[in-house]
């Protein structure tokens, strides 16, 4: 190269696999990687924290010594993590992967994680409001939700989980409706292709069932009892998440074992169809079936946009 030659700018294009929780993101993620020689960034709000795996839904260790991961494992559960954080390592790790002639992958169900970094948002910071704070944990989760939900009907939070949606009640109630409105736009120097997997409803819960099943008789409720043990507090945002905060009602006496799996399925469903609405409206992604095999597809579809 010349001196003062400038090179040319290339935009990679990035495979982004979205759809609903259990539907099979993470394996569908991990046959892409050996396809095409590719790094998995996960966009989990949960996978982040170590010692919790078991409902994090990390991949597993066969799998992480023939693919690498990035974003998971590296925050204590007891810290204070975010989506302005997230995206920051999110963004190096895929240019990262890009310079080093790899194919990065963004595999996740974290709504507001993907939607930041693939249309480029950072979000706003809004400072903490105590005060505030310590009302809205007064309430009920059935309360509070109805609370967030009247400030924005849709707000890519979990619903289920009382400290997401806490905050996004103090954004809001700071800043003003919707909670999109809080994004600054800084695009990224590659492109999203927004891959969705999709299955009929009773597929998708029949699945969920099934997840939950596995993840209690893998030792859920043990896991979680560690962690107590360890000195993560049963507040901690990790442990409020779908799976902890019903193994959590289980250990104060809420919930038999029996039961739980159940509840957690439940729980699931619900969050599954609100991730199903996100994306749907969306009209970026493209829709795969996840029964059969989807890979030939979208194998295909990665192809044809290059």
């Amino acid at each position: 190269m010349r001196p003062n030659e400038k090179t040319e700018h290339v935009i990679a294009h990035v495979p982004v696999i979205v759809g609903p929780t259990g539907i099979g993101k993470s394996q569908v993620a991990y046959q892409l990687a050996l396809e095409l020689g590719g790094e998995i960034v996960v966009a989990d709000s949960r996978q982040v924290y170590r010692l919790l795996d078991i409902a994090t839904n990390k991949p597993s260790a066969a799998n992480r010594l023939k693919v690498r991961y990035h974003m998971i494992d590296f925050v204590d559960p007891a810290a204070t993590f975010n989506a302005a954080y997230y995206i920051q390592g999110a963004r190096r790790a895929i240019e990262d992967i890009i310079a080093r002639g790899r194919v990065p992958i963004v595999e996740g169900g974290t709504m507001l994680y993907v939607d930041a970094l693939c249309d480029g948002f950072s979000l706003t910071g809004v400072p903490p409001n105590p005060v505030l704070r310590a009302q809205l944990y007064q309430i009920d989760v059935a309360a509070l939700r109805e609370r967030l939900l009247a400030l924005d009907p849709d707000p890519g939070v979990d619903l289920q989980n009382p400290v997401r949606m806490v905050r996004a009640v103090e954004i809001l109630e700071s800043a003003g409706p919707p909670l999109r409105r809080l994004r600054k736009r800084s695009p990224p120097s590659w492109t999203p292709l927004r891959v969705g997997l999709t299955a009929d409803l009773d597929v998708i819960d029949s699945r969920l069932e099934e997840r939950s099943r596995t993840q209690v008789e893998r030792g859920l409720v043990a896991e979680t009892e560690a962690a107590l043990k360890a000195g993560v507090p049963a507040t901690a945002p990790v442990l409020t998440g779908i799976g902890y905060a019903e193994a959590l009602a289980h250990i104060r006496g809420e919930i038999s074992l029996e039961k739980l799996p159940l509840a957690m399925a439940q729980s699931n469903r619900q969050y599954a169809r609100r991730q199903l609405r996100w994306w749907r409206r969306d009209p970026r992604v493209r829709w795969f079936q996840i029964e059969p095999d989807p890979m030939p597809a979208i194998l295909k579809y990665l192809k044809e946009s290059n």
